[in-house]
Parts: C-alpha cells; sequence; structure tokens
C-alpha cells in the first residue's frame, strides 16, 4: 500500500525533451517499475517524436487519451510551468507533481483560485518540490532513489534536502518508508502537510509519519492541530531555520518569518502541544521516530 502513486500509476512527463526532463526521467524510468510506469512525453512542437521510445503528444489530454496516464510530473521552465500545471488539470489527471522552481507567485495564485473556483479533482504536488515516491514501486521526480528501503513510515517535508536526510537515517536505522512526500517551500503550493497527513492517517500500511516544516506561515501549526484531533498513528517532527533572524528569507520562497509569526519555536511549540513529538537536532529525526514505534 502507498499514497498518491504505486506501480500501477502510469506517468506522462511534460517538458520530455529539456535537458532536467530528460535526465530525470531516465533516472525514475531506471528505479524499480519505472520502465513499465512512464509510459508518455509532451511537448506541443514535437509531438509524433519519441524520447527513448517514450511516445512523444502534443497536449495532456492527447497523452491521456492514447496512453492511460493519469498522472504527471511538470519539468517546464519557470514562465510556462503555471499553463503546464493547468494543461494538466484540465484534462483531469489524478495528480500533478510540479518540480519546477522559480515560478511567478502570481501565476500559481491564479491556476489555484481557478482550481478551487472549478472544483477541479486533481492533486497538485509542488511547485519547487524533490517529487513523491513509494520505494521499490515508482518514483516521481529528483531524489536519489537507493537512499529508499520500503516499509511503513511516511515522510512528508517541505525541504527537499531534508527529505533525503529523514530517508536516509530510517534506512540506515533499518526503518523503511511506505512513501515520501516533498510537498515543496514556495508561498502558494497545491497539497498541504494536513493533506499529506490525511492519506497516511487513512493507510493502512503507515505506522507512523516524520513531519519536516520550515520557517514562514502557519501550515505546520494547522496540520498540529489536525494531528491532535484526528491523527491515530504517531507523529514526529521537526522545523527548519530555528536560527533565522525575522524577515531573513531562508532558501525557499515562503520561508520567511514576518510579523512575529512563522518562527521556528513557535511552529515546535504549537507541534508539541498538539501531542507530536519534535526535536531541534536534525540528525535526530531517525532515531526519535524508532523511539516512537511500537
Amino acid at each position: 500500500m502507498s499514497i498518491l502513486i504505486n506501480r500501477k500509476s502510469r506517468v506522462m512527463t511534460q517538458g520530455i525533451t529539456g535537458k532536467t526532463g530528460m535526465f530525470h526521467t531516465q533516472t525514475s524510468r531506471a528505479y524499480a517499475n519505472g520502465r513499465e510506469c512512464y509510459v508518455a512525453g509532451v511537448h506541443p512542437r514535437k509531438a509524433g517524436e519519441n524520447f527513448e521510445g517514450i511516445p512523444i503528444f502534443g497536449s495532456v489530454r492527447d497523452a491521456k487519451q492514447n496512453t492511460g496516464a493519469t498522472v504527471s510530473v511538470i519539468y517546464v521552465p519557470p514562465p510556462f510551468a503555471a499553463a503546464a500545471i493547468w494543461e494538466a488539470v484540465e484534462a483531469d489527471l489524478d495528480l500533478a507533481v510540479c518540480i519546477t522552481e522559480g515560478i511567478p507567485v502570481r501565476d500559481l495564485l491564479e491556476v489555484r483560485d481557478r482550481m478551487r473556483k472549478q472544483n477541479r479533482r486533481t492533486l497538485l504536488l509542488g511547485p519547487n518540490c524533490p517529487g513523491v515516491i513509494t520505494p521499490d514501486e515508482l518514483k516521481i521526480g529528483i531524489m536519489p532513489g537507493h537512499i529508499h528501503k520500503k516499509g511503513r513510515v511516511g515522510v512528508v517535508s517541505r525541504s527537499g534536502t531534508l527529505t533525503y536526510e529523514a530517508v536516509g537515517q530510517l534506512t540506515e536505522l533499518g526503518i523503511g518508508q511506505s512513501s515520501a512526500v516533498g510537498i515543496g517551500g514556495d508561498p502558494v503550493n497545491g497539497l498541504k502537510h494536513i493533506d499529506v497527513l490525511r492519506l497516511f492517517n487513512d493507510d493502512p500500511q503507515t505506522d507512523a509519519v516524520i513531519m519536516i516544516g520550515e520557517i514562514g506561515g502557519s501550515d505546520e501549526e494547522e496540520a498540529a492541530h489536525w494531528v491532535k484531533a484526528n491523527m491515530k498513528k504517531p507523529v514526529v517532527g521537526f522545523i527548519a531555520g530555528v536560527t533565522a533572524p525575522p524577515g531573513k528569507r531562508m532558501g525557499h520562497a515562503g520561508a520567511i518569518v514576518s510579523g512575529g509569526k512563522g518562527t521556528a519555536q513557535e511552529k515546535l511549540a504549537v507541534m508539541q502541544a498538539c501531542g507530536i513529538k519534535v526535536t531541534r537536532n536534525p540528525a535526530e529525526m531517525g532515531r526519535l521516530l524508532k523511539s516512537v514505534l511500537r
């Protein structure tokens, strides 16, 4: 069991002929069931061509109709990426995973508002995220596949690097992962911590979760209150940016403390009050998770 993707998922790459799209489609195809799962590419000017045997279509709709793909991964350059997301949404895909970094916030606001107003069913992961992996089944994105191990711990994170760090620690301790989900660090994005926690809570093959956040916004606090009210499984947490001064942006566009809100200390305090076991040391995430496993 897994969340969002599994070995039966059928995936298309939007932006398959660009340098980044080609490289990560190759590495994702080489992982586990990737060869069966990656079935289409999309490029409006290269329909009828192929990339290493993967047929390229002129639109997401054509790729879906011809191959049955219901998941898209987007490596389209920033000025065109929001339009690529909307194309995936209009084609009524199950999931769009946008890896692209640097998309204008205004573009994302427009897409997200349109998705809400039209009550679209497509789930959006990202942008500016590493993607999602179900170990030994399928990876969609830029994470290193070899550090993952199949198991029963879920990982959800705003930080790509810390996703890998948490997974690496778990694997070193002999603890496998059910799925690892990088939600991205942009201020406007798709799935939030709370959405992924809901999925892990409902997944019978996930026993516990590591939740990794960053300074800025209030998503972690909202997720913590939801955990207190609803989560049936132990959650451990870490917040990056404990030493960040107010007004200083730390890497991600969304990681900025303003008006005294969104600090790491504030987030950690709320998480702790809601029953989440927290650590202030990123090197302790794996061991802390191990301590809550029954």
